[in-house]
């Protein structure tokens, strides 16, 4: 018989490899330069949050944190068809924060954080982003944003499993 412990981990990855796969059946279905604004909503889904560009086309975050290791932005062109699909949290992305930026600047390059923690004490904001799972703990990639909502520092961390 399962411990209760290992059966939540079980279930935890199972389902994750369940969301990974929904996403490459999903995205499999999408062509860029072809399929409709309407079709994307149609196969994604509603999006979580939208950016408007100068331009007037516009991007869709689709996030899968906390528990995926993606977040997925759609750029859909001024004529209503899907332009490009990326995810994200890249290293090349991480790279690109620097002390200064602003929480609207962080969320438009990385998306959705997994999780957003206030720490009183050292009065700064910490959001992290799910990097990557080893046997027996999970990676994250933290932004350090102080009270004014600047990015000052970025740091690695790692939580147990198990």
């Amino acid at each position: 018989m399962l411990g209760k412990p290992f059966a939540t981990i079980l279930l935890a990855g199972l389902l994750a490899l369940v969301a990974a796969g929904c996403d490459v059946d999903r995205l499999s279905q999408l062509r860029p330069g072809a399929s409709t604004a309407e079709e994307v909503r149609q196969i994604m889904g509603k999006p979580n949050l939208e950016w408007r560009e100068d331009d007037g086309s516009r991007i869709w975050e689709y996030p899968r944190t906390p528990e995926g290791m993606v977040n997925y932005m759609l750029v859909i062109g001024p004529d209503q068809i899907l332009r490009e699909v990326r995810q994200v949290l890249t290293t090349e992305n991480f790279n690109k924060v620097k002390p200064g930026m602003t929480t609207d600047e962080i969320r438009y390059l990385l998306g959705q954080p997994a999780h957003q923690v206030r720490f009183p004490l050292q009065k700064e904001i910490v959001w992290d982003w799910k990097t990557k799972v080893e046997p027996g703990m999970e990676w994250y990639f933290n932004v350090h944003f102080n009270d004014h909502g600047m990015v000052t520092r970025t740091s690695s961390s790692f939580v147990p499993r198990g």
